[in-house]
């Protein structure tokens, strides 16, 4: 099968992961893949089979046009034409779903944010949801909290959760780090709750003078933001922002806690890779994702979104007690096998089967 992927770029970021992920997984199984982009950024290795497609020229000021304009351009040729479009971003649906219906081309949109999280334009995406998505093949959405919402909309949705894109650890790392690890894009400080995350840590910090807040990620004026209230809360010798990682796993190897701190999510990928990886994890119970990854006290400790008081208790226990962070990054590996890249892309092979055949 010829499979197109679609995105505005592979600049870093969650949902750009995913899709090299099944890039690699479909041409690895015998697919012919191409990715498509608008704009510049190449941040991931991709499979040397894999063809990239970077529609990134023209004159057209507004990128939406710009990128309709070139894309029908390209499909224009009909050997150009894939058996099957698979679009991530709404916004890039909405240009993805235009040209696919032009030429007949089956089409699958992929959200990975909930309903509740609009891109600017907010109007353009309510468009799209209303009256483009209902057009599409199908829709993927990361958990069943966007089920009944797109259902009304007439649309076809079904859930697909993110891969887990590490390999799950075989033994544990039994000269852990004492580090509480957290992950974002620092400019995107707001979303990820590193803002509220710094002032509910520093007591925490002031009462365990040998562990130490790490935050991986890059984004300048996020870190000049964060680095103010660090100096505020008096905890420079015990905060290190990293820039951006890619020895992520690595160093999730040699950490002991992972906090998800996120005001919302989809599925937050970075949660399942620190779980992969051994790590102790803590996350707000936030709209949405992490109740569809952790069973509190199990696997995880989920605590309810955005109580602070309760994530400063039960973070201060976390690291108290050294039992319960081995139990509960025990079970968190051996939960994860509906996340592996083996279930999720035989998910995806499910959906391919029952595309109509095109000429």
């Amino acid at each position: 099968m010829k499979i197109d992927f679609i995105i505005g770029s592979l600049t870093g970021g969650g949902a750009e992961r995913v899709l090299v992920l099944l890039a690699n997984y479909f041409v690895e199984n015998g697919h012919t893949v191409r990715i498509i982009t608008f704009y510049d950024g190449d941040a991931y290795e991709l499979d040397s089979r894999i063809s990239r497609v970077r529609l990134h020229g023209g004159k057209i000021k507004n990128h939406k046009i710009r990128s309709l304009k070139n894309l029908i351009g390209f499909y224009r040729i009909k050997d150009n034409r894939p058996n099957v479009i698979i679009s991530f971003i709404t916004q890039t649906n909405l240009v993805s779903i235009i040209v696919a219906k032009i030429y007949d081309i089956n089409i699958i949109v992929s959200e990975h944010n909930s309903y509740l999280r609009a891109q600017h334009p907010k109007y353009l995406t309510n468009f799209t949801r209303t009256f483009l998505y209902p057009l599409a093949n199908y829709l993927t959405v990361l958990t069943s909290f966007d089920i009944e919402y797109y259902k009304k909309k007439k649309v076809n949705v079904v859930v697909m959760p993110n891969p887990c894109s590490f390999a799950p650890i075989v033994e544990h790392n039994k000269t852990k780090d004492k580090t509480i690890l957290a992950i974002g894009n620092l400019d995107r400080y707001h979303h990820k709750g590193f803002d509220n995350l710094l002032t509910l840590i520093a007591p925490v910090l002031h009462n365990h003078k040998d562990w130490t807040l790490k935050i991986i990620g890059g984004g300048e004026k996020g870190l000049k933001f964060l680095t103010k209230l660090v100096n505020q809360h008096n905890i420079q010798d015990q905060v290190i922002f990293t820039g951006f990682r890619k020895d992520v796993n690595q160093i999730m190897q040699r950490s002991e806690v992972f906090i998800l701190s996120s005001r919302y999510e989809g599925l937050p990928m970075v949660l399942l890779e620190a779980m992969s990886q051994g790590m102790a994890c803590i996350a707000y119970d936030c709209k949405t994702g992490p109740a569809d990854i952790i069973e509190n006290g199990k696997n995880g400790l989920l605590i309810e979104d955005q109580n602070s008081e309760a994530m400063q208790k039960e973070l201060s226990k976390l690291l108290h007690d050294n039992a319960l962070r081995n139990k509960l990054r025990n079970h968190a590996v051996q939960s994860l096998n509906r996340f592996s890249m083996e279930n999720i892309g035989q998910q995806w092979e499910q959906i391919f089967s029952k595309l109509p055949i095109r000429e």
